[in-house]
């Protein structure tokens, strides 16, 4: 597994720096998430495949499309990861156009689009934005200032669920009300909700092994935030496998990732190109004293109250995440 586990974080470290360069005037946040994104199948970034569906972007969009905001750089790996990126792109902004009935158009809107396209023809859109929306309302009802136009990342996926609009959102409560006993009460803890609602299993259950890993995790010397990565940790939580497996896979791939970065940082010293660390309190995170940079931590982890990570794209992870894997597990 070691050497799975290596090659998996090769790949990972490989990513990231292209995209690096290909993204190069974009937050630095997004990087390890299109690195995810090309990990997930296997697949090693090319800039030209990036800069051409970059292209596809611009000349499909206007100025001030939704598809051109901090998502871009996801969206364009998204499209590159793909047979025929054109073809996507003119089904994501049909997408896009049908969802607006029901919703106000958003950055969090334009990547639904784009997830729709992967997972249901265009024939189906309508009837899932319909959906959506009425589970939407259903969540804002239930919580009217935490819920927001990122919600409707679930909300659509949500509307793929077999179950009724009153079972998912009972669940969907019922996991809330048991993780607010553990963890601090806000949308951290709503989008975990979200996250589990749509995987199987008893509420009681399922926050369970939400609660069981976190400090599992802790209890292995791993300090896991209790923020915007929540969501990353329930979806982890659902995983048909076992809590000490899924711990010990976490705590290995921070130690592969901790001497990728260390080896990283001689040689960077070597050509006098010293680069600082954040220190704890500025987006940073801090594993047995060691101070690690967010795309080298489990599920880059981060707390919510420091600074250094845009909002948008550490809600953004989450709906991904719990996505793809709710769809694992069902």
């Amino acid at each position: 597994m070691k050497a799975e586990l290596q090659t998996l974080c090769d790949l990972f470290i490989a990513n990231r720096d292209i995209a690096r360069q290909a993204f190069k005037w974009d937050s630095d946040a997004v990087h390890p998430l299109c690195a995810n994104i090309f990990c997930a199948r296997g697949m090693t970034m090319e800039m030209d495949r990036l800069e051409q569906c970059k292209e596809i972007i611009k000349n499909q969009t206007g100025i001030l499309s939704n598809f051109r905001g901090s998502l871009r750089p996801a969206l364009a790996a998204m499209l590159a990861i793909g047979e025929r990126p054109e073809e996507k792109m003119s089904r994501a902004l049909e997408n896009y156009r049908i969802l607006k009935q029901d919703f106000w158009g958003s950055e969090y809107l334009a990547l639904v689009a784009f997830l729709l396209t992967d997972i249901a023809p265009v024939s189906q859109a309508e009837e899932k934005a319909g959906r959506g929306k009425a589970i939407y309302q259903r969540m804002k009802k239930e919580h009217p200032f935490l819920t927001s136009s990122e919600d409707s990342v679930f909300a659509v996926m949500m509307a793929f669920s077999e179950k009724l609009d009153d079972a998912l959102i009972e669940d969907m409560e019922a996991c809330y009300q048991g993780l607010k006993q553990k963890f601090s009460i806000g949308d951290s803890v709503q989008t975990a909700s979200h996250v589990l609602a749509m995987a199987p299993g008893t509420p009681e259950e399922k926050v369970d092994r939400v609660i069981s890993l976190y400090e599992a995790l802790r209890n292995a010397g791993v300090k896991y935030g209790r923020y915007y990565e929540l969501a990353t940790l329930a979806a982890l939580a659902v995983m048909d496998v076992d809590l000490p497996k899924v711990t010990a896979e976490i705590q290995e791939v921070d130690e592969l990732l901790s001497r990728s970065r260390q080896r990283r940082s001689r040689h960077a010293r070597g050509h006098d190109r010293i680069r600082s660390v954040r220190p704890a309190g500025s987006g940073g995170y801090r594993r047995h004293g060691r101070h690690l940079s967010h795309d080298h931590c489990p599920a880059n982890g981060h707390d919510r109250r420091d600074g250094g990570y845009d909002g948008l794209y550490c809600r953004v992870q989450q709906p991904l995440m719990g996505l793809f894997q709710t769809k694992r597990t069902a």
